[in-house]
């Protein structure tokens, strides 16, 4: 290979660039992409759920450097289906059960795509005021939806961002609550910060409070209880402050849960908000999963309370239909993340932001940069209208009661946490175990986790896990867009048939 300034390779390289913006060509492009994309989601649950592929695979199936010349489409997506789609754990299809759904749509796919066609970077409200003017209606009217105060709306004294993750959206408010205080006590004082959460709160927090420079053993994860199924109760949050208070710390800041990771408990947030108010504690409530059921009118009581809590998230990206990422995050007082989030270069300076009367969302985020995703939560919005949105969150939580059902129907299972949602979790009973009593809970445990490797290697569907107070179990995630109640059935018959391999060679 000789230089790339050798005057036959400029020769080459001109006689053979083609403009990468041609609308003749995107078209024709464009077509093929989505008929793949159409085919893909009709054959989806003929796949292994989760990829079978080894570590490494790629690696031994693509060359070892880029292309020099140009490669066709076609070719393209011939390499996509052949190598590429093997080694997916494809998240919507119907049998996909694990972690959190992360459920798409039409309208959150084309949303993308017209994001992602006009590609623009919408930092400040000059940038693009579209981008940031249509973040502020679509913010306000799920919002709405959610009964949210009038405090977290631009309608009122508050707003709404779009952030990437829930692990940047308590970063951003715990960074605003860490300067509020801190311009108030003085800098030097950082290390007297306290951050709370329970052992439940998901572990974007403790990464939180490391970014945000707290210090590591003033990071407070409170134990919690069966009794209280699994809640921060607002006994144990005012003995974990008077601790910290009577040894001379500050506490900063609590996170609370609506629909935690493992077993999706509720987290009292007005008893637990009156107890952080006392303190001048800013709340922060993590509705990551279970926040988008809150638009139907029947589970709306889950976030009670909120009107005393400072800011509030939920990702539209996991039970919302939208596209990941896209996590709607509202917040009381805009002025206090703006202070702790902003830089105003002279290259930035504009008639708009000086006037005071827009929003430059890059005081909002970590980052300068951002992404018109406001468009693809506006076409969900409209394109399903709230009746059907509401309805489909319905038709899964009643699928998860069906699972729930299926269960409770086999004396050799139990069902560990009461269901909120649309997540079941449960597990094989120690009896099944075979072992005495001493080491029943140990049997259950190992047993349980064979029963979800045997599941999870069949490829007919993938489930996840927890564990709580030493229970291992396994987590039914209804929430794809394309289950059904035969798959829900399906998937049953499936654990049933692999625990029976199990026992018989046991």
């Amino acid at each position: 290979m000789g230089s790339l300034n050798s005057d036959h390779e400029l020769k080459t390289n001109s006689a053979s660039f083609n403009n990468p913006m041609d609308s003749e060509e995107f078209r024709r492009q464009g077509h093929m992409i989505i008929d793949f994309i159409a085919d893909y989601y009709r054959d989806v649950e003929k796949y292994p759920v989760l990829s079978q592929v080894e570590p490494g695979y790629l690696q031994k199936r693509l060359p070892e450097s880029a292309p020099y010349n140009p490669e066709p489409i076609e070719t393209i997506l011939q390499d996509v289906q052949q190598h590429i789609v093997p080694g997916i754990t494809h998240w919507q299809s119907p049998y996909y059960f694990a972690y959190f759904p992360s459920s798409g749509s039409i309208a959150g796919f084309l949303g993308e795509m017209l994001s992602s066609g006009f590609n623009v970077v919408g930092f400040n409200w000059m940038s693009s005021p579209a981008a940031t003017e249509l973040e502020n209606i679509v913010m306000d009217w799920l919002g709405e939806m959610l009964k949210l105060p009038k405090s977290f709306l631009f309608s009122g004294t508050g707003g709404g961002v779009i952030q990437g993750t829930t692990c940047e959206a308590i970063l951003c408010t715990l960074a605003a609550a860490r300067d509020q205080i801190l311009n108030e006590i003085g800098r030097e004082n950082i290390s007297r910060l306290v951050v709370y959460g329970s052992d439940q709160t998901h572990s974007a927090l403790q990464k939180a409070a490391q970014i945000a420079g707290i210090d590591p053993k003033n990071f407070r994860a409170i134990k919690t209880t069966k009794s209280s199924s699994f809640t921060l109760t607002p006994e144990s949050l005012q003995a974990a402050i008077d601790l910290d208070i009577q040894s001379g710390l500050i506490p900063l800041f609590l996170c609370a849960t609506v629909g935690t990771t493992a077993i999706t408990t509720v987290d009292p947030l007005g008893p637990l908000c009156d107890i952080a108010k006392r303190y001048s504690i800013w709340i922060h409530v993590d509705a990551a999963y279970a926040g988008s059921a809150c638009i139907c009118p029947e589970f709306r009581h889950f976030i009670d309370g909120i009107e005393s809590a400072d800011s509030f998230s939920l990702n539209a990206h996991k039970w919302f239909f939208t596209t990941l990422d896209c996590c709607c995050m509202w917040v009381k007082n805009p002025n206090a993340l703006i202070k702790a989030l902003s830089t105003n270069p002279e290259f930035l300076r504009n008639k708009a932001s000086d006037s005071k009367q827009v929003v430059d969302y890059k005081d909002w985020q970590i980052s300068l940069s951002r992404r018109f995703r406001a468009l693809k939560l506006w076409l969900v919005l409209r394109s399903f209208g709230v009746a059907n949105l509401r309805n489909f969150l319905r038709s899964h939580v009643g699928m998860a009661q069906l699972f729930q059902e299926l269960v409770g129907g086999d004396n050799r299972f139990e069902i560990v946490a009461p269901r909120n949602f649309a997540v079941v979790c449960f597990r094989v009973l120690p009896s099944a175990s075979g072992l005495g009593n001493g080491k029943a809970n140990e049997g259950a445990n190992e047993l349980n986790r064979k029963l979800l490797e045997s599941i999870n290697a069949s490829g007919q569907l993938y489930v996840s896990h927890g564990m709580v107070a030493g229970i291992y179990f396994i987590r039914f995630a209804v929430g794809a867009t394309l289950t059904e109640d035969r798959h829900v059935i399906a998937a049953w018959k499936v654990v049933q048939e692999k625990l029976d391999g199990i026992l018989a060679t046991s």
